[in-house]
């Protein structure tokens, strides 16, 4: 019953407080002026932070329900300039209740509506805000009289303009909603609340440990988060400013594609593919406008890497790292030497926008490279991107069961793109490294590849049409796929004129292999081309288009008695090799296969007489109704074949003329 009782004077005792705070609140309007509550409440802001702002606009004040002053088109000037370093729409101070019951006015928080917060860096790296920095950091200090009544700040609707004259960069910040927690009892500083940059909302977060310090650019501890779809990143560490900015500590960083987050800050991304999953994690050591990395570990594509990196304020990144294993085909995916069906070289124009973006010098290394089909050993490069010109250096790469070495640039040009190479291949495997570059897989076995070119085009085809060079090719204990050449001799040997489809089988082994070719606009002249095997012996002499991957050559094969060089042939045969470079022709030449056939070389010899080419050529107009016409005298023995009719392989196995035993070997020499 007595605690009934107490309860109920309780709350009749709270009634009754609040029925005079209601009536008092009430008539506060007619005891205080809203001069003398707008007076009060701008020497408080003046007091706590030392700035001076300019109340150009009107202003009220409004007591009841809640004490609350708005101040419209406020500015606060550079003091060198006297350029608005900050203007709002309205700026609201809100009272505390109970001093302002019984007549003190204390702000609660204060509000910036819809502000415009400028902040230029000059090129001497000093800003428009230095002289309000200093006013409030001597305001905030230590026993400098002034203690702060409010402890928060409000940013509503902002817009924040970041100007530094030095690089000609421009960023705004809009949508700016903040919360300024003011260092009213402590020394930290904090904000908290989110902007959109580039049409991208972002929750961000800033504290400093002691903020009198950070407004000195003595030492303070600094916390950074900045959350969004493009990008989350953090640093947890310490900043000073005096007498050059300088940063330590830990940064983290990551990203759902890198290629859109670099579209997102400006930066044009590098051609090509990848540039996908992205996370970093490093020591960080900024000095004035260069950021160092040390400790580095970085993920991208799923490739992961660990070493160093340094970046500058002049777009420059450097850097040394190293990787387990490297798949570098989501690189080199957009990048085609063939059209589809591997029938030509591809005529797509080649985009090169992205390498002038950054300065890019990096050293790699790596236990395992994937490049599409290509699967290479431990590899050492160094990629330089300067000028929008890049050029790689291989160190060592243990590619196609080999070694490659050499260097190759590319670069933006008026005609599309400038590519430069000089490349050579140690004891490669020669069928996989022309299957793979070429599309070429008419060789086996080991050797080495070297070549020195350049070009300029706007495709892989114009970059062939225009290629000139050189190339070189040895090779030893090897084998030409596709074509069995001793065969097809003794065949020939003891036939001349027969034939057929079946010498396109098989292998030609070779003991070696050497190929000179000179490049000259696109076309690859033969200076050199002769295989040695343990039967037969080739040389060539020609050219190759390589815009048409075509072949037009000439050669002859021998027989050889034993598998010496100077050994005299048993045979020797002349032949043409034409068609495109993946599945060639090798034609026989028919004049030298007609001399060696007993049964048409009194033919061959009859066409030689006048007389008796005049008399056939009559008996066959007759036979076959034909009008006559002037005789043409062949020029050379050459246009006998023709006239015979013999210009392809015949097959004359089962033919009743030819002489039943082959032709003695004497005799064809």
């Amino acid at each position: 019953m007595t605690a009934a009782v107490g309860i109920k004077r309780l709350g009749i005792t709270l009634a009754a407080l609040a029925a005079v705070g209601g009536g008092a609140l009430a008539i506060l309007p007619f005891l205080m002026s809203a001069d003398t509550v707008r007076d009060a409440v701008k020497a408080e802001i003046r007091a706590v932070t030392g700035l001076d702002p300019v109340l150009r606009g009107a202003a009220s004040v409004s007591l009841f329900p809640t004490g609350s002053v708005s101040f419209d088109d406020v500015s606060l000037g550079d003091n060198r300039t006297g350029a608005p370093a900050l203007t709002a729409k309205r700026v609201v101070a809100r009272l505390r209740f109970f001093p302002l019951l019984i007549g003190r006015i204390e702000i609660a928080d204060v509000s910036l509506v819809q502000p415009t917060i400028a902040v230029v860096f000059n090129a001497d790296r000093s800003s428009n805000w230095s002289g309000h920095i200093q006013t409030l950091a001597q305001n905030l200090k230590p026993g400098a009289g002034q203690t702060a009544s409010f402890s928060e700040i409000r940013i509503e609707d902002g817009t924040v303009i970041l100007r530094d004259e030095a690089y000609k960069i421009v960023e705004t910040l809009s949508n700016v909603e903040l919360a300024l927690a003011w260092p009213a009892i402590s020394k930290s500083f904090a904000a908290t609340g989110r902007f959109a940059w580039h049409d991208e909302p972002l929750d961000a977060s800033i504290s400093f440990t002691d903020f009198v310090a950070a407004l000195q650019g003595d030492r303070s501890g600094l916390k950074i988060r900045i959350a969004g779809a493009p990008l989350k990143f953090a640093f947890d560490g310490y900043m000073s400013h005096q007498p050059t900015l300088r940063m330590e500590g830990t940064l983290a960083a990551d990203a759902t594609s890198l290629r859109q987050t670099l579209r997102w800050v400006g930066q044009q991304p590098p051609p090509g593919g990848g540039f996908g999953r992205f996370a970093l994690k490093a020591r960080t050591n900024v000095v004035a406008g260069t950021i160092g990395l040390s400790g580095v570990n970085v993920e991208l594509d799923g490739n992961s890497g660990e070493g160093v990196l340094t970046f500058d304020g002049r777009q420059t990144l450097q850097g040394t790292l190293a990787a387990e294993g490297l798949d570098l085909t989501p690189y080199i995916s957009t990048v085609r030497l063939l059209a589809g069906g591997d029938q030509g070289w591809d005529a797509k124009p080649i985009s090169l926008d992205g390498l002038d973006g950054m300065d890019v010098d990096l050293r790699l290394s790596a236990a395992r490279v994937t490049l599409a089909n290509a699967k290479l050993g431990r590899t050492a490069v160094a990629a330089n991107l300067r000028g929008g010109q890049l050029n790689v250096a291989v160190g060592e790469s243990q590619a196609f069961g080999g070694v490659v070495k050499g260097t190759f640039g590319l670069a933006k040009s008026a005609t599309g793109a400038d590519f430069k190479a000089q490349l050579q291949f140690a004891d490669i495997d020669l069928e996989q490294c022309l299957s793979e570059l070429f599309g070429v897989r008419r060789l086996e076995g080991k050797g080495n590849l070297g070549f020195t070119l350049e070009s300029s085009g706007a495709s892989v085809y114009d970059l062939t049409k225009a290629l000139n060079g050189n190339a070189s090719l040895t090779s030893r204990k090897g084998a030409i796929a596709g074509l069995n050449v001793e065969q097809l001799l003794r065949r020939i040997e003891r036939r001349p004129l027969s034939g057929g489809a079946e010498f396109r089988t098989g292998r030609t082994p070779y003991e070696s292999l050497t190929v000179s070719l000179k490049i000259t606009h696109g076309v690859a002249n033969v200076e050199d081309v002769h295989m040695e095997g343990p039967a037969v012996g080739l040389a060539l002499t020609g050219s190759a288009s390589i815009p048409a991957r075509e072949l037009d050559l000439k050669g002859t094969a021998s027989l050889l008695s034993n598998a010496s060089a100077s050994a005299t042939p048993e045979f020797e045969l002349p032949f043409m090799v034409q068609g495109p470079w993946e599945d060639p022709i090798m034609l026989p030449d028919p004049q030298s296969r007609i001399e060696r056939s007993g049964a048409a070389r009194p033919i061959l010899d009859a066409l030689k007489d006048r007389g008796t080419r005049e008399a056939v050529r009559s008996a066959i107009e007759r036979l076959t109704g034909a009008a006559p016409r002037p005789a043409a005298e062949p020029t050379s023995p050459q246009a006998a074949p023709a006239l015979a009719g013999s210009s392809a392989p015949v097959d004359t196995t089962a033919s009743p003329e030819e002489p039943t035993q082959d032709t003695p070997s004497s005799s064809a020499r």
